[in-house]
């Protein structure tokens, strides 16, 4: 629930309560912006003069789901309640901005006022003059956050519903295929034609190839207790400033074998100069790695593949991780993020089709976008944005 605290007089109640500017500023918990959060209450102060207004101090790691609400991209960012038009100011010249149009909205504040002294003054005739008055924006905060949780309710009951039916499917061939190796072993045993090394050598092979299968059920396993963790609850985001540069080399390294086996070229694209993001490292670690884990998966052998990250705006990072793949069809892109969505090309390989829905929940968690560039046999390009420590 959203908790407002009048910053203006008490005087002047009924109709001029009614017309006062209404303002909610969003703000976020990084110390960089600590300084222009309180440039902006200041220079909102100094308005004070013109005219009385509400200002209300959001912090949106508290209430997420009204930055997704008010469709916001960026922190901090000022919200015009009323009156009408609702309108937002974001970014890091909001002062600016705001200089712009403070003499309209004292205008339009004026001009309702005016307006106003023809309405018979009694509680039965007055009205909001915004998009939302206070009481209304607390109900739709309520019934938005309701809609939220009915919607996981729903989420959680279908991933039960098909992970049971998809468990049972796809463990069956690893446990078949390690099973087999096993009685091979046992068979090969009581072979007398086999000679001791070639016994040895055999026996290594199906030891190798067991233990191929009980990892993939092991990493299946994994998969599908991360998942179910996810979609049950929150993401647990604790954020610190991070050197994504550092992290990316690092991830990078875990992939040199993946990558060997099958005779691939990586390029990694990292500036040394990127600033600090804002973000949970591990949540970070498992979403790049996913990422490349699916690029090596779905690229051919000596394949190319790429990470790469780009310093977009004083305020997001991009990052990228491209390969030389089938590619994505146009009118599955967006769909690919989905719980549980798998491509028909998929639908005989091992996992969930858990993975993007994962790396889209770490993304919106840390007020990010993800999203594919992709064309069939093509190659895509996986693209995600961060926010910048300052």
């Amino acid at each position: 629930m959203l908790h407002f605290h009048k910053q203006c007089p008490d005087s002047d109640q009924g109709n001029a309560e009614e017309l006062l500017l209404q303002l909610l500023l969003f703000v976020d918990q990084r110390s960089s912006s600590e300084e222009q959060v309180q440039e902006i209450k200041a220079y909102l102060h100094s308005l004070r003069s013109d005219y009385a207004f509400k200002l209300d101090v959001v912090e949106i790691e508290k209430q997420p789901h009204l930055v997704e609400f008010f469709r916001l991209v960026a922190t901090p960012a000022l919200v015009k309640m009323s009156p009408a038009p609702r309108q937002t100011l974001a970014g890091s010249n909001l002062i600016q901005q705001l200089e712009k149009w403070w003499p309209q909205w004292k205008e339009a504040k004026t001009s309702s006022e005016s307006s106003s002294k023809t309405i018979e003054n009694s509680p039965a005739t007055i009205m909001p003059t915004g998009d939302y008055d206070v009481q209304g924006l607390m109900l739709s905060d309520e019934i938005f956050s309701l809609r939220q949780e009915k919607a996981e309710l729903e989420a959680q009951l279908r991933f039960k519903d098909k992970i049971l039916a998809m468990l049972a499917h796809d463990l069956r061939t690893p446990l078949t295929a390690a099973s087999m190796a096993v009685e091979t072993i046992q068979l090969s045993e009581k072979n007398e034609d086999l000679s001791a090394n070639k016994l040895l050598a055999l026996k290594r092979k199906l030891f190798r190839q067991a233990r191929n299968q009980f990892n993939i059920m092991d990493n299946m396993i994994g998969e599908l207790l991360q998942n179910s963790q996810n979609n049950h609850a929150k993401l647990a985001v604790k954020p610190k400033p991070l050197n994504l540069c550092s992290l990316c080399q690092d991830i990078a390294s875990q992939f040199d074998a993946k990558l060997g086996r099958k005779s691939m070229n990586f390029v990694m694209d990292v500036p040394q100069d990127l600033p600090l993001i804002y973000a949970d490292a591990e949540l970070i670690r498992q979403l790049i790695s996913n990422l490349l884990d699916n690029a090596i998966k779905y690229t051919p052998e000596k394949g190319s593949i790429s990470l790469s990250v780009l310093h977009r705006t004083n305020q997001k990072v991009q990052v990228s991780i491209c390969d030389t793949g089938p590619g994505i069809p146009t009118a599955k892109r967006e769909q690919i993020f989905e719980d549980n969505f798998r491509l028909q090309r998929d639908r005989a390989a091992q996992g969930y089709g858990l993975g993007l829905a994962t790396c889209q929940q770490i993304v919106s968690a840390h007020y990010g976008q993800i999203w594919v560039d992709s064309a069939p046999e093509s190659g895509s390009c996986f693209r995600f944005t961060l926010l910048v420590y300052k």
